[in-house]
C-alpha cells in the first residue's frame, strides 16, 4: 500500500476518510487483479474531479481576468485542464510513486504514463472535494496549478503545429507526422493520445479532449524537446 501520510503531507491535505484518497490512487488494472480490494478503482472519482477542476479553473480565470471575452477564457481553461497539463501537475506533486497499478501496468512504467497520471490527479481532486469540501479542493488546485495560471504562461496559446512545421522547414528536417496512439474514456469525456514523429523518431505524445487538441499538445512537446 502507498504511504498515504507522505502524500497527504505533500499535497497539504489531511483526510478524514483516507479510503477516499486510496481509491483515487487505484488504477483499474490493480482493482481487476485484486478482486478482494473492496474500494474499487478511481474512474468514478475521475469523472467528478473533471467537473470540480473545470469549475475551479473557470472561476479563477473569470475573476482574475475581468476584461477577457468568453472565447479567450474558454481557450485559457482548455489550455490548463487538458490531459498533458494534468499529467504535468501530477508529476509536480509526485503522484506517480503513490499509484496502485496492476502488474502489467507497473512493469510498463504505468506510473509515468500521462493518461494514468492525468486521470489520477482528477480523482485526487474529487477525493479532496468529497472529504474536505470545495474550498479545500480549490486551495489544492490553485497550489498545484500556480505555475500554469500565471498570466505569462498564456502567451504560449498559439498554433504549435504551425510552429513545429516552420521549425522543421527552417532546420531542414522532415515534416512532422501525427498518429493516434489511443482513445479512451466514455463518449461524453473522450480523450485522445496523439504521437508526433519527425522522420522515424518519436518526439513525444499529447493528450486532449479532441484529436486537434491532442495534436497541438504533442507538437508543443516536440518543440520543447527540439529547442533544448
Amino acid at each position: 500500500m502507498p504511504d498515504l501520510s507522505a502524500l497527504q503531507t505533500r499535497i497539504g491535505v489531511v483526510f478524514k476518510n483516507s479510503n477516499l484518497l486510496l481509491q483515487a490512487l487505484t488504477h483499474k488494472s490493480y482493482a481487476n487483479e485484486n478482486p478482494k480490494f473492496s474500494l474499487g478503482n478511481n474512474e468514478r472519482l475521475e469523472f467528478l474531479g473533471d467537473t470540480v477542476l473545470s469549475l475551479i479553473i473557470g472561476q479563477t480565470l473569470f475573476l482574475r481576468n475581468p476584461n477577457l471575452s468568453e472565447g479567450d477564457l474558454s481557450k485559457m481553461r482548455a489550455h490548463v485542464v487538458n490531459g498533458s497539463c494534468l499529467a504535468e501537475v501530477a508529476k509536480k506533486v509526485g503522484l506517480g510513486s503513490f499509484l496502485l497499478l496492476g502488474a502489467g501496468e507497473a512493469k510498463s512504467a504505468g506510473h509515468e504514463k500521462p493518461s494514468i497520471l492525468a486521470d489520477a490527479l482528477e480523482a485526487v481532486i474529487a477525493a479532496i472535494y468529497l472529504d474536505q469540501g470545495f474550498h479545500a479542493a480549490e486551495q489544492f488546485v490553485l497550489m498545484a496549478y500556480d505555475h500554469l495560471l500565471n498570466p505569462l504562461s498564456f502567451g504560449a496559446l498559439t498554433d504549435y503545429k504551425t510552429q513545429l512545421q516552420e521549425f522543421c522547414q527552417e532546420g531542414g528536417l522532415s515534416l512532422p507526422a501525427y498518429q493516434q496512439v489511443s482513445a479512451y474514456g466514455p463518449d461524453h469525456q473522450k480523450r485522445y493520445e496523439i504521437e508526433v514523429k519527425i522522420g522515424d523518431v518519436s518526439y513525444g505524445t499529447g493528450i486532449g479532449t479532441s484529436k486537434k487538441e491532442a495534436q497541438q499538445q504533442s507538437a508543443k512537446t516536440a518543440l520543447d524537446r527540439l529547442k533544448q
